[in-house]
């Protein structure tokens, strides 16, 4: 029994090494959509409301009070 489990774990573990890694159009695709989130990313920051709501809590930091 024992060596019937043994002989199902090991095929199971060999089935896990030979994807190790991302292939090149996995990494692409990594790239695109980091880019697409960084472009959201800098409307939304560059935006007017955020734009000043930054400027409003940046200049109050300045402006405090030791």
């Amino acid at each position: 029994m024992w060596n019937s489990l043994r002989g199902w774990v090991r095929g199971l573990s060999r089935g896990t090494g030979r994807d190790a890694g991302m292939t090149t159009s996995e990494y692409a695709m990594g790239t695109i959509a980091a880019c697409a989130f960084a472009a959201v990313l800098y409307k939304v920051v560059t935006s007017g409301a955020v734009s000043a709501a930054l400027q409003s809590v940046i200049g109050k930091a300045l402006d405090a009070q030791f």
